[in-house]
This record gives structure tokens, C-alpha cells and sequence, in this order.
């Protein structure tokens, strides 16, 4: 892992196709001062510099030589993420430069899209190099974008291979794999006597799989703010004995989306050097069904001692996750975040693209949507809506993993995470981790979403 041809820029190449890049609005205005040969053709074949539109230009001999590319108008752009890919697949083969049309300020975002445009998913299936290569411009940092594709890459690798080959053991090779790129350290729990001992619910969710369960903990970086990343790490979610339906079982394989969104973010993050004490905490588990499942109505005893009552085993994320935070909270972390396909009233609530984030600091959320604008990284906030409090607390135990109803589902969920943070200042996402229609630069399975944002954001949070 990953399997993913690492994304990178082209180098120079005195042989390249000139890529103009054109808004609609200056579009007639470019091709009145082009030649008669340029303007005669694009016109011919309707070319109005609309987002998707291009036009090959030939040379003498017959090859192409430049390339007009539409960019839209602003409102166009407004409802759309990576302009510039739109329009890739359309293009002939080659090595591109970019000569003008695309603002400074929107370049590395149009070129990272370029870069991920690239990403196909061959495990499985042979796959075919686009052959259209992109000369990094002048004025961004390559190798930064560089970084920020492979990562997506990773996560949508992580995420698309199905949880025959993604289990437990297979997420905690590929933790290690990163591990080893970049000098970090792993330590596992995967032991039944440890972890019944000190990870209880981790143990109780993953132990009717034949697929052990484990505590994967790596450490990076030795001196900055202690930076503490929770992905949820469900390679598999059967509901348990509450057992889903065929229909709503088919994408599980995605519900380790959260641990394949902080591994991603965790290689941007060593990938960059950036001056942080990182700890990336992933219970990776099978919530499967067998005899020694565990059941309905059955009450859990957390980490830190809290009691769980459960009334749904389908709502297993929340468990790990609740572990996980509390040791994380252990540490005293400057940041705490969580990541985790958590909860379909996430999706109802703002759809598949948004990730909703949960924080009680207006200055982190202000932070984390502006970065969010920059890095076409969509996000949302959502609230820790106190008066929900009371619906996560059940007669028997001090939680309720599933309160009745059905209202409020994602904000009770979160609510229910924040009391295993302790007095941490803590951030959590309930993330979709899957795009379910293709669309430039994000074809239709496994994504990255809010962690390209965080990134961005997280030398402001932490004071960098």
C-alpha cells in the first residue's frame, strides 16, 4: 500500500503543449486578439470558454501544439471543485504548460486537482496511465502539492480495497508501511488479555470476528504542540446482531474511512515536517456476528470506567472510538481530533460532500472553515448542542450508545465521543469517506474529506 502510481509533476519539456486557460466572460475578447487560424476554429466548433470546453490546436505537422481550455464564469466556479480537471480527459496526450488564465491564487488548488485526476484504483483491474502530464508552474510549491495527492491517494487506496484484503491485520500493515516511510513508530496492542485488561470495548466489538482486534498507536516528531489524530478503524461493519440490511451492507468496507483519513492526514503532516508531537490512535476491529457477539441491552465498561449501555450494536464506531480517545486524552494532547464514518443523520443532514466537524472553540472552527475555502476542501460545523446531553444518558449506565428515536442522530453521537476527551480541546469529524458520483479529480469511491483542511489550518491552531 499503496497500490496508487505515486502523483507527481512533469518535468520541463522543450516538446510541450501550451495549456491557455480561458474565462467565459474574456473569451471573445482573447480570441479577437488570437490568429484568424486559432479563432476561425474554436468558433467553428463552439468553443465559448465554458468550464469542460477545450480546443486542440494543431501545429504544421499535424500535432498538437496548444490547447484552449474553458474556466467558466465565477459563478460556475463557485458550484464547482477542480475547474481544470473537468476538461482532462478531453485533452490529447501530452506534457502541458501552463501559460495563463487561472488566478494565482487559484493555481495550486487547479493543479492539485490535476494531480488527482491521475488517481486510478488498479488493484484489482489493470488501469491506464491518462499520459497527460502537467509542468508544474511557477509560483506554487510542487512538492507540497506532491504531498497532498499522494495522501488523498492513500486514503482512497485504504479505503476502495475491499475488507477482504482491509482487515484488521491489513489496516495495521499498511499503519506500518507508513510508519517505516517516514521514520515513525508503531506500537500494537492486539492481545485479548491487554486489550480486555485496558481497551475493553475495542476488545468487546472486534471479538466475533476471527480477525483480531487491535490498538494501533503510532508516534512521530519529538519536540512542538502534542498533536493527537483518532481514526475510526471498522473494516467491516455487519451491525452485529442487530444486523443491517443487504442494501445498507454493501458500502461497509468504507467504515474504516476514518483511520484511512488520519493516516492520510499523519503523511502530510511527517511528509512536510511539520514541527508537531504526532500520536495517530486507530482501533482497527470487525464488527462481526458469531456466538460471542455481543448483545443488545448488554452494559460495556469504558477505558475510563464510564458504563455503556447498549441498545443498538450497530452503532459499534462510537465504542472504539470512545477507548481510543480516552487513552489519547491520557497524554494531555494540545488537539484532539477524531475522524470516523459515523452516522447516516451526517449524510441526511449536509449530504455526501461536506464533512461536519464538532468543536467548542469559535477560533478553531473559524480557522478550520477558512483553510477549508482555500484547500476546495468543504466542511461544515455542527453543534455540541448541550440540552441534547440528556439523550445519551439511560437509566441503567452513564451512556446510551444508541438513544431511541432516531432525532439528532450525529450531534448525540458526537456529544457521546466528547465525554471520553476529557478536558482536551477536541475536535470531531463524522465524515462520508466515499464519493458516490464521480466528478473531476473525484472519482466515485473512497475520499479524503476534512483532512486537507485541518492540514492547512493546523499551523494557525497550534501557533506554528
Amino acid at each position: 500500500m499503496p497500490t496508487a502510481k505515486p502523483p507527481a509533476f512533469a518535468k520541463a519539456d522543450t516538446d510541450c503543449i501550451n495549456l491557455h486557460v480561458l474565462e467565459q466572460d474574456g473569451c471573445e475578447s482573447w480570441l479577437a486578439d488570437a490568429p484568424a487560424t486559432v479563432a476561425n476554429w474554436a468558433r467553428a466548433i463552439g468553443f465559448r470558454g465554458a468550464i469542460g470546453q477545450s480546443v486542440t490546436i494543431p501545429g504544421e505537422d499535424g500535432l498538437p501544439k496548444q490547447v484552449l481550455v474553458g474556466y467558466g464564469t465565477s459563478k460556475d466556479r463557485a458550484r464547482r471543485r477542480f475547474i481544470l480537471a473537468a476538461a482532462l480527459t478531453s485533452l490529447p496526450k501530452g506534457t502541458y504548460r501552463l501559460t495563463q488564465g487561472i488566478p494565482t491564487d487559484e493555481r495550486a488548488v487547479e493543479c492539485l486537482g490535476w494531480l488527482l485526476a491521475q488517481y486510478q484504483f488498479d488493484r484489482y483491474k489493470s488501469g491506464q496511465d491518462l499520459d497527460r502530464h502537467l509542468i508544474a508552474p511557477n509560483g506554487i510549491d510542487a512538492a507540497h502539492i506532491e504531498t497532498l495527492a499522494a495522501a488523498e491517494f492513500l486514503t482512497r487506496d485504504l479505503i476502495n480495497t475491499p475488507a477482504s484484503d482491509m482487515g484488521p491485520d491489513d489496516l495495521h500493515r499498511a499503519a506500518q508501511a507508513l510508519a517505516d516511510q517516514h521514520a515513525a513508530t508503531l506500537d500494537v496492542v492486539a492481545d485479548d488479555d491487554l486489550l480486555t485488561q485496558n481497551f475493553p470495548m475495542i476488545h468487546t466489538v472486534g471479538r466475533a470476528s476471527d480477525r483480531r482486534p487491535r490498538l494501533l498507536d503510532m508516534r512521530w516528531g519529538t519536540s512542538g504542540p502534542k498533536l493527537a489524530l483518532v481514526g475510526k478503524g471498522v473494516c467491516f461493519d455487519t451491525g452485529g446482531l442487530n444486523l443491517k440490511p443487504g442494501s445498507s451492507m454493501g458500502l461497509m468496507k468504507k467504515d474504516m474511512g476514518g483511520a484511512a483519513n488520519v493516516l492520510g492526514l499523519a503523511h502530510m503532516i511527517m511528509a512536510s515536517n511539520l514541527s508537531v508531537q504526532l500520536r495517530v490512535l486507530i482501533p482497527a476491529v470487525e464488527n462481526s456476528v458469531s456466538a460471542n457477539a455481543f448483545r443488545p441491552g448488554d452494559v460495556l465498561t469504558a477505558r475510563n470506567g464510564m458504563t455503556v449501555e447498549i441498545n443498538n450494536t450497530d452503532a459499534e464506531g462510537r465504542l472504539v472510538l470512545a477507548d481510543a480517545l480516552a487513552y489519547a486524552a491520557e497524554d494531555g494532547p494540545d488537539l484532539l481530533v477524531s475522524m470516523a464514518t459515523l452516522t447516516g443523520a451526517a449524510r441526511v443532514a449536509v449530504g455526501p460532500d461536506l464533512a461536519p466537524f464538532y468543536t467548542d472553540y469559535d477560533t478553531d472552527a473559524a480557522v478550520l472553515s477558512a483553510a477549508a475555502g482555500t484547500a476546495a476542501d468543504p466542511v461544515w460545523r455542527m453543534p455540541f448542542h448541550a440540552p441534547y446531553e440528556a439523550m445519551i444518558e439511560p437509566q441503567i449506565a452513564d451512556l446510551d450508545n444508541a438513544p431511541s428515536g432516531g432525532f439528532a442522530g450525529s450531534i448525540t453521537a458526537a456529544l457521546f465521543l466528547r465525554r471520553f476527551a476529557g478536558d482536551s480541546r477536541y475536535m470531531h469529524f463524522d465524515i462520508y469517506g466515499w464519493t458516490p458520483t464521480a466528478a473531476p479529480a473525484q472519482p466515485k469511491g473512497g475520499a479524503l474529506q476534512g483532512a486537507r483542511a485541518l492540514f492547512d489550518a493546523l499551523p494557525q491552531m497550534l501557533g506554528l
